[in-house]
């Protein structure tokens, strides 16, 4: 019995001394995401009314959705993105097109941290548009809307299909975004 008590009184103060450390709860880590050089593709095959270049890491997948036409998605499946693009013909409704856009990009501004807006003009080309920057853990991290003021307009948002962590999904937005900005100086009207 004397041994029985030695043994668990010398396993206790083990047990006490053992553990004089201080446990530090680890930083969340992300996983690497290792990103290759942009490469660029003009899409012009198919039958929309504008063509433009297009990421060598992404696809253009035709979203007819119902009463709409020339709607495209541009797929990242590596990057698990997604920059969903609609475009309406004007027929003197600019304003309204312009301001549903503008309205569309505000909504996140619960979320977000600041909104930056880059005016782009091409007159060559005839195209104009905004490229929207949301800062902050919103639902979409880059918005645009290109047009020609008098017959077309197009718009872009940017969507990971996860939830939203601008620490982790920096690096794939900022490459992303180069590509958006590739898309709206080479993007110009067919018709």
């Amino acid at each position: 019995m004397k041994i029985k008590f030695s043994f668990l009184h010398l396993i206790s103060i083990l047990f006490l001394t053992a553990c004089t450390e201080t446990y530090m709860p680890k930083p969340y880590g992300y996983f690497r995401v290792d990103i290759p050089e942009h490469s660029y593709r003009t899409i012009d095959t198919l039958d929309l009314p504008y063509h433009f270049d297009l990421s060598g890491m992404a696809k253009v997948v035709l979203h007819n959705e119902k009463g709409e036409n020339y709607w495209i998605d541009i797929q990242y499946p590596y990057l698990n993105a997604n920059i969903y693009c609609s475009y309406k013909p004007v027929k003197g409704n600019l304003f309204e097109l312009s301001e549903d856009a503008r309205k569309y990009v505000y909504k996140h501004s619960v979320k977000a941290d600041g909104i930056g807006e880059k005016i782009f003009e091409n007159p060559k080309k005839n195209v104009y548009g905004i490229l929207y920057d949301l800062k902050g853990n919103t639902a979409s991290s880059l918005q645009f809307v290109l047009t020609d003021s008098a017959r077309h307009f197009f718009r872009g948002a940017l969507y990971f299909d996860n939830v939203p962590n601008k620490d982790s999904i920096a690096p794939m937005a900022g490459y992303i975004r180069e590509d958006m900005i590739r898309l709206m100086e080479s993007f110009e009207w067919k018709r």
